[in-house]
C-alpha cells in the first residue's frame, strides 16, 4: 500500500486551491486542533486555515501539512474511502478523514488524534501492525476442492458482506476490550471475527476455528455485543449481528451444550483408557 505520510505525497484539490494560506470562499476560515507527538507523548496544536465548500477533514489536515507544519505525519492513500489508510479519531470517535466533511462540525471544536487502541508512531499515524500478527495467527481458508467452486447462490450472497472490509481498523479501535482494557494478547477483535465468520460459513472451507475463538487467541467471549464496532464501520458491515453473535452461538453450542459436553467427557475417558490412563 502506498501510504503517504509526513512529506505529503500530493495534496487534495481543495488544499491546492488555497495553498497560499488566504481565506477560503467568502473569507471563511476554520480551526483544527491536531495531536502532535509520538510514543513518548505530545500535545494538541491549533491551526487556522481557509474553509472551502465540500472540504473533508483530510483536506484540512493536508492543507496544514503543506502550509504550516511540513513535518506533520498523516497516513492516507486513496482519498475515496476505499483503502482505510486515513483512519483517525475526530473528537474522540474513529472516522475516515477522507469521508468526514468539515461541515459536520460547523460551530464545533474539531480535534484530530491518532487511533487510541494502538501505539502512536508520530502525530496522526498509529502502529497497527498488531492486527497483522492476529491475522497470521488464524487458520487460513482451507479447502480440498479446487477452484472454481460450484456453490448455491444463497451461500455466495452471504459471503459478500464480510469481504467489503477495508481494514481501517476503526472497529478494533472503538472496541472497549482493546481500547479500554488492553486485551490485545487475548482478543482478536471485531475485524477478525468478521474474517473468521466468513471462513466458517464458506461452504468450501474445511477447518474448525471454534477452539481458536474460545480457548486460544480469539477471546470472543470478552465481547458484550454493544454494537459500537458496527456503528463505526464505514462500509456498513453489520459486525455484531452477522459475525460476532453467530460465532458466539457456535462457541456456546460446542462448549456449553450439555450433550456435547458429555460426549467430550466420554471420548476423553475412552481415549485415556486406550492409552493406559
Amino acid at each position: 500500500m502506498d501510504d503517504r505520510t509526513a512529506d505529503g505525497g500530493g495534496l487534495a484539490p481543495q488544499a491546492h486551491a488555497n495553498a497560499n494560506g488566504t481565506a477560503g470562499e467568502n473569507g471563511k476560515t476554520t480551526k483544527l486542533k491536531i495531536f502532535r507527538g509520538d510514543a513518548e507523548g505530545g500535545e494538541e496544536v491549533e491551526y487556522e486555515l481557509p474553509m472551502v465548500e465540500g472540504m473533508v477533514v483530510l483536506d484540512a489536515v493536508l492543507n496544514v501539512q503543506a502550509e504550516q507544519a511540513g513535518d506533520l505525519a498523516v497516513r492516507w492513500n486513496c482519498k475515496a474511502a476505499h483503502c482505510g489508510s486515513c483512519s483517525a479519531e475526530i473528537n474522540g470517535k474513529p472516522k475516515l478523514l477522507c469521508k468526514t466533511r468539515m461541515e459536520e462540525y460547523d460551530g464545533e471544536e474539531i480535534r484530530v488524534h491518532p487511533l487510541k487502541a494502538f501505539p502512536v508512531i508520530k502525530d496522526l499515524v498509529s502502529d497497527v501492525s498488531w492486527n497483522y500478527e492476529v491475522s497470521r495467527s488464524m487458520t487460513p481458508f482451507t479447502s480440498d476442492a479446487q477452484a472454481p467452486f460450484t456453490m448455491y447462490e444463497e451461500d455466495v450472497e452471504r459471503l459478500y458482506e464480510p469481504k467489503k472490509c477495508i481494514e481501517c481498523f476503526m472497529c478494533q479501535d472503538v472496541c472497549h476490550v482493546l481500547r479500554t482494557h488492553n486485551k490485545h494478547a487475548e482478543f482478536a477483535g471485531p475485524r477478525f471475527f468478521v474474517r473468521a465468520q466468513w471462513m466458517e460459513m464458506h461452504p468450501m472451507d474445511n477447518q474448525n476455528r471454534l477452539k481458536y475463538l474460545h480457548e486460544e487467541r480469539g477471546g470472543v467471549g470478552y465481547c458484550n455485543i454493544t454494537k459500537c464496532c458496527t456503528e463505526v464501520c464505514p462500509v456498513g458491515i453489520k459486525i455484531t449481528d452477522n459475525a460476532i453473535i453467530p460465532l458466539k452461538e457456535r462457541v456456546a453450542d460446542e462448549y456449553y451444550d450439555p450433550a456435547k459436553w458429555l460426549m467430550r467427557k466420554l471420548r476423553g475417558n475412552r481415549n485415556g483408557a486406550r492409552n493406559g490412563g
